[in-house]
């Protein structure tokens, strides 16, 4: 069905014609499908496009190719599908196919198809749209399942049954939620209720594929539209089981939502509008991971989560290795969750000196990342509050500038060296002379000597007897 012509949109593209010529030249049907064709709708930037051909798929890749003199081709003969890079698009051609799936596998039985056997078995109507690279309608816009509609309507649905679409490839229900998150579209009721049926099916995808759409969701302008279909659907059940456990777990309001896990959705939202750092959203996602564990009622206080910082540092690294996060991040998770309440501290009480040199000691690089965080960990409905908080971090901050700039803290340690110890106090290697270097640090940190060689080396010569007639 005609619906809409794109040979403007084409024409921006003048090696696209080249694609069409030959697909005339060998009386072949060409079609660009999938997300090129979405986007360029929505007026999405995008540098890859995936070409359908019916006929065999790296037969033509490899005339094209060699009409376009590319050398890059890759050919997936299994698949039936090649792959080349040409002026900076990643360009994908594919014969029309059909396929079958095992119960206890997503990869795909691959047949031969027609054009409607090849759409059908898409993941969602938004992606089943096709443009003609054939002379006769060229750039005809062809929609067999009302995509065009749906994303118009910024609905997913799929063009099959979902229950269908999803048994078929689990991983489509984390890619429906992914693409929400994205587009900010809404989910057919269908897509979720089969999510229900089959989330146990997600076992049979790879953890490192899972994680990848999850990641996707918290890359997304704002995640939480995906975490809380994940939620809903009870895919969070299997996929992260900590994060849903926050749910209805109750805690006090004065400037946090009453529910952890909203509260958490409504941080990583917050986070998101200032930082495009994964990991640092992904941080905010885990801040209060702990609290479950923690939670405890007290007489006059109401709920508490004594030491959540704590144990949900600790938790990450199993967290880190079941999603098969890189693990050079985990430090930088980890240092941040363990960190998280202290800035709110200093925020809510006069700040000395020496809390702000304990704070930037142990923040080191990432403070601003620390304290990006905990502005956006102030979710209370009330804007009184959030600005009283957000004006004490103000202060905070500036104490955080001046104190820097003064007393020199960035990568801080004792200026005085684990060798100038052992020399003044004539000891060998030991504990004593870590508990010594530890006790000059505390000094600078509590500002009663200034963080310098000279005060240090001093502060060395009043404390040494203190410690060398210490035999303990």
């Amino acid at each position: 069905m005609k619906l809409l012509n794109f040979t403007k949109e084409l024409n921006e593209l003048e090696f696209l014609k080249i694609f069409s010529e030959l697909a005339d030249e060998n009386g072949k049907e060409l079609f660009i499908v999938g997300g090129f064709v979405r986007d360029l709708i929505l007026k999405r930037s995008r540098n890859e496009i995936d070409l359908l051909i019916i006929g065999n798929g790296p037969d033509f890749a490899s005339l094209s190719a060699k009409a376009l003199h590319v050398n890059n081709l890759s050919i997936f003969k299994n698949f039936g599908t090649a792959h080349f890079t040409y002026n900076d698009f990643e360009i994908e051609l594919v014969g029309a196919r059909k396929e079958s799936y095992d119960l206890k596998s997503r990869k795909p039985v691959v047949e031969d198809g027609t054009f409607e056997d090849d759409i059908k078995r898409r993941d969602f109507t938004i992606n089943t749209l096709a443009l003609s690279l054939n002379k006769r309608n060229y750039g005809d816009l062809i929609d067999y399942f009302n995509g065009l509609e749906d994303i118009r309507n910024k609905i997913i649905r799929t063009p099959l049954d979902p229950l269908i679409t999803f048994n078929d490839d689990p991983l489509r229900i984390m890619r429906a939620f992914r693409f929400a998150s994205q587009l900010q579209f809404t989910v057919d009721e269908s897509i979720v209720n089969a999510a229900k049926q089959l989330k146990e099916r997600l076992k049979i995808v790879s953890q490192e594929r899972i994680t990848n759409e999850l990641l996707k969701i918290l890359s997304s302008a704002k995640p939480s539209t995906g975490l809380k279909l994940l939620f809903y659907s009870e895919m969070l059940n299997i996929i992260f089981p900590e994060l849903s456990r926050m749910a209805g777990v109750e805690q006090r309001k004065d400037y946090h939502h009453k529910d952890a896990f909203f509260h958490t959705l409504q941080v990583v939202d917050n986070i998101s509008e200032n930082t495009e750092d994964i990991w640092l959203r992904f941080a905010a996602l885990v801040h209060d991971i702990a609290k479950p564990a923690t939670k405890k009622f007290v007489e006059g206080i109401g709920w508490t989560f004594h030491g959540h910082e704590e144990l949900g540092a600790r938790m990450m690294k199993s967290i880190f290795r079941r999603l098969k996060l890189p693990l050079n991040k985990l430090e930088y998770v980890q240092k941040l969750v363990r960190l998280h309440l202290r800035p709110i501290a200093l925020a809510k009480e006069e700040v000395t000196d020496s809390a702000i040199r304990r704070l930037i000691v142990s923040a080191g690089d990432d403070l601003t990342d620390l304290i990006t965080l905990c502005r956006a960990d102030i979710t209370s409905k009330n804007p009184n509050k959030v600005s009283e908080y957000l004006n004490n971090y103000e202060i905070v901050m500036q104490k955080v500038l001046d104190v820097q700039d003064r007393d020199q803290l960035r990568a801080f340690q004792s200026p005085v060296s684990g060798d100038i110890i052992m020399q003044v106090c004539n000891l060998k290697p030991s504990k004593k002379v870590g508990e010594i270097k530890r006790s000059i640090e505390e000094a600078i940190l509590d500002g009663k000597i200034g963080n310098n060689y000279e005060e240090a080396y001093g502060y060395l010569l009043k404390i040494k007897s203190e410690f060398i007639n210490n035999k303990a």
